[in-house]
């Protein structure tokens, strides 16, 4: 992960944008972490708020790299969209995402948040330990 993303990074996790009215409305802050969910799936994001983001929008963007939750691991730590979105192309011709199009559910974490492990390096094993 470069410097240019971890700059990006609230409380470690993808940042997502949401109206300052919808966060007031769930009792979201700027910087606090939030659920976003559906039906497929869920990850947790950092609070960005903006009133360049309309009302009952928010914004996630891709490219956070996918670090399921040792409790659920249908949920992305990370802040990785994929969890919430529909793999199938907009179109047979364009092949293009529809990833923007996801009809989701924003609160906020209560207590807390998983830690991110998706960046630090994995435990090996030797052989004569297995």
């Amino acid at each position: 992960m470069g410097d240019v993303s971890r700059a990006a990074k609230v409380a470690g996790r993808a940042a997502v944008r949401l109206n300052p009215q919808d966060a007031a409305s769930r009792g979201i802050a700027d910087g606090d972490v939030v659920h976003i969910y559906n039906d497929r799936g869920a990850c947790l994001a950092g609070a960005v708020l903006s009133d360049d983001v309309r009302c009952g929008v928010i914004q996630l963007p891709t490219g956070a790299w996918y670090d399921p939750s040792p409790e659920d691991p249908g949920c992305c730590v990370h802040g990785n969209p994929n969890g919430v979105t529909v793999d199938v192309p907009s179109s047979r011709l364009s092949q293009g995402c529809t990833g923007q199009h996801a009809l989701v559910q924003v609160k906020r974490f209560e207590g807390d948040p998983p830690q991110v492990t998706v960046t630090e390096p994995p435990i090996l094993l030797r052989k004569e330990d297995l």
